[in-house]
């Protein structure tokens, strides 16, 4: 068996074949990397709108008169915040205070929800939960009955009218709803991870092909491609939002990634980590997630190249590549905090050579 055949595929790999994706290996899926080119895709979601299979992100499902109280226990924000039919940000921490996944919950009712996780991380987050569990709680692991697709840029709004009931249209950001297609449910969400505005739509994996097919048609006339990874990333890095095994990982924490704003440290119950943040808040972080520009016409900066300051390794980019909007190299990377004020000049090794890197503020790219 090859290495392609042993990679798990989506319900809408058909479609994929049928559309000439080129396919990539992510997360142990096999997934479209880009259908036309990455510079189409990405200028579409900017302009117009893009449609990307989202399929082999994981749906686990907590619920139980103690969901509530326990998911506090193991989650970095407070779900006593989310009121019924929404959702927050929030990250799952390690002993250690390492990232074992950030994820968004929904509150889909007062004692069940719903967590959205990371492709890779799936089997790793439901083995975790399901081992802390206690009897006030079930833990469902439902990710190979769902099927999921992200509907992003400015004209998606309007071609979610056309799909959907016209009432779904007021959906709010980091609203759930719960919508019919074909006399199956949908379960739409509002959240985004391009920079632009975006829904997330997931429903059996019975009906998701249907479901794709009549958003690209109803799409048509609004500038909608469907877009892949390749786009996906490029989109997501101009925002800076951080890709788990990149800006996050089991060895860097919430605070060295700059996500402090979702993590809770006076909610009554302790969740795990929380010791190791406190540490690290208290007596200052030694190295911190940044945001870098290329100075010049230099190479486009690559995930794990050097950065330098006179001679001296002070970090490493996380994440990197050219920016379609701004024709530039960008990167998020780790470094030391005495150099990670915006306006650094640092350096980046590319192939034993030293290209000139600027830290800038973030986020590279904002909606106006």
């Amino acid at each position: 068996m090859s290495a392609t055949e042993s990679l798990r595929e989506t319900a809408l790999s058909p479609a994929h074949k049928t559309l000439g994706a080129k396919m990539v290996e992510f997360g142990g899926w096999n997934m479209p990397v880009s259908y036309t080119t990455i510079m189409e895709e990405h200028k579409a979601v900017r302009e117009k709108a893009g449609l990307f299979d989202i399929s082999h992100m994981g749906q686990i499902f907590v619920s139980g008169t103690g969901a509530e109280a326990w998911l506090n226990t193991l989650l970095t924000n407070d779900i006593r915040r989310i009121s019924q039919g929404y959702g927050q940000y929030t990250l799952m921490l390690n002993e250690a205070g390492g990232t074992i996944d950030d994820l968004i919950v929904y509150r889909i009712e007062d004692q069940r929800y719903l967590l959205l996780v990371n492709a890779s991380r799936i089997e790793d987050d439901f083995n975790w939960l399901d081992r802390r569990k206690n009897i006030n709680v079930t833990v469902e692991n439902l990710s190979q009955g769902f099927g999921g697709l992200a509907l992003q840029g400015p004209e998606a709004e309007t071609i979610l009218r056309k799909t959907l009931d016209e009432e779904k249209r007021q959906i709010k950001r980091n609203q759930l709803l719960i919508t019919p297609f074909l006399g199956l449910d949908v379960i739409l969400t509002r959240t985004g991870y391009t920079g632009e505005d975006g829904f997330e739509l997931f429903c059996s994996n019975e009906i998701i092909l249907k479901l794709w097919d009549k958003l690209l048609l109803d799409g048509k006339n609004y500038g909608l491609l469907p877009a892949g990874l390749g786009a996906r990333d490029t989109l997501r890095l101009e925002a800076c939002y951080p890709l788990y095994g990149h800006e996050l990982s089991s060895t860097i924490s919430p605070l060295e990634a700059g996500l402090k704003n979702f993590i809770c440290f006076d909610k009554p119950e302790k969740f795990i980590g929380v010791e190791t943040l406190k540490k690290q808040r208290n007596k200052g972080l030694s190295r911190h997630s940044v945001a870098f520009e290329v100075v010049g016409a230099g190479a486009p900066p690559r995930a794990n190249y050097p950065i330098m300051k006179a001679g001296v390794q002070v970090g490493e980019i996380t994440s990197g590549g050219h920016s379609p909007t701004l024709k530039k190299g960008i990167a998020l990377g780790l470094v030391e905090l005495a150099h990670s004020e915006p306006g650094t000049q640092l350096e980046m090794i590319v192939r034993e050579r030293s290209v000139p890197v600027q830290v800038v503020k973030k986020p590279f790219y904002r909606k106006l």
